[in-house]
């Protein structure tokens, strides 16, 4: 299914330019843009994977992972195919890649008004846009946030940040929370790793919160890559300059797809870049991909009361009184 795109030009040359992400591509006739799933057909700028669903799940909203998003409720997930990163580490890269290494543009057919209403019916509290890059389905996502929101469900975007301010500004006020991923705070890595640029990821983690949407913020920890003490210390200074209430997952690396030749994050070295998190005044950082960990764990940023208990994805006790500490009535920032 093909479907008018939103948020572009056409130029006199028959060249289109795409104004949806930060790599704003200029689309000769019939070409597709980075993204491999936005394509110019005959001077009109269309999705190519408008309804068309590759993943359709019921996951806890902690997975995301989001934290202080309504915990312990489960969240509607959908994906379609592609994505305008290359990251060589990708984990749903079967899915977020196959447009532009095979040309493929797979999915089922659902429609915004049905994933409501699966969602609606599921009990799930929230549609996620995940797995894959929400950008690159916005006009899908944003038709499915409508009706959502209607419905009384909140939208979350798991995203890595690329969207131009004018896509945020479109979005108006659909979007209640995102986590974003940062992936490192060097132009180079995510240049050679991601084929992109830190700075239109920076700019949009400000914009969100200018905007009011709910920031929780992913780092995964590659082993010599993006695990240097300067970064991550001018990392959670960065984070900290958006709030300090605003949660860091910093999450374990597996070798994933093309970087096979990295070790798993250890253990330490999680922990040292909670310990520098914390030290740079945020009040909630969390480790990642290590189960069972206390890392996961909230605690009242005020008076360090235990406030929310977690085992992996699975909450065993919620201390709150109507979203404060049961100890010291600090309200405990988030959607609750």
């Amino acid at each position: 299914m093909t479907h008018r795109a939103r948020l572009w030009e056409r130029r006199e040359d028959g060249k289109i330019r795409c104004r949806l992400c930060g790599h704003g591509c200029l689309i000769p006739p019939a070409g597709r843009g980075i993204c491999a799933v936005r394509e110019n057909r005959e001077g009109t700028l269309v999705s190519l994977v408008y309804g068309r669903a590759v993943a359709l799940n019921i996951d806890p909203i902690e997975k995301k992972p989001l934290f202080h998003v309504k915990p312990g409720s489960f969240s509607y997930s959908i994906a379609t195919a592609g994505c305008n990163f290359r990251c060589d580490f990708c984990q749903n890269h079967e899915i977020s890649q196959l447009p532009a290494t095979e040309g493929v543009i797979c999915g089922r057919e659902a429609s915004p008004a049905a994933i409501v209403e699966r969602a609606l019916r599921s009990g799930a509290k929230s549609i996620s846009y995940t797995y894959t890059e929400p950008t690159v389905f916005y006009e899908y996502a944003r038709d499915t946030a409508e009706l959502a929101h209607r419905g009384g469900l909140l939208n979350v975007f798991v995203t890595n940040g690329y969207m131009t301010a004018e896509a945020l500004d479109d979005l108006g006020g659909l979007l209640d929370a995102a986590n974003v991923d940062l992936k490192s705070f060097r132009d180079e890595f995510y240049r050679v790793r991601c084929g992109a640029r830190l700075t239109p990821v920076l700019e949009s983690l400000r914009k969100m919160k200018e905007m009011g949407v709910w920031v929780e913020v992913t780092t995964l920890l590659i082993p010599g890559e993006n695990d240097g003490i300067e970064e991550l210390g001018e990392m959670a200074g960065f984070i900290r300059s958006l709030g300090e209430e605003t949660p860091w997952h910093i999450s374990r690396f597996h070798p994933r797809y093309k970087l096979l030749d990295r070790s798993p994050t250890s253990v330490a070295a999680i922990r040292r870049a909670g310990e520098i998190g914390r030290e740079a005044g945020l009040w909630h950082v969390y480790s990642g991909n290590l189960p069972g960990d206390p890392g996961e764990d909230t605690c009242c940023a005020h008076c360090g009361f235990l406030l929310i208990d977690r085992a992996g994805f699975t909450l065993v006790r919620i201390n709150l009184d109507q979203g404060k500490c049961p100890s010291c009535s600090t309200p405990l920032a988030g959607i609750f």
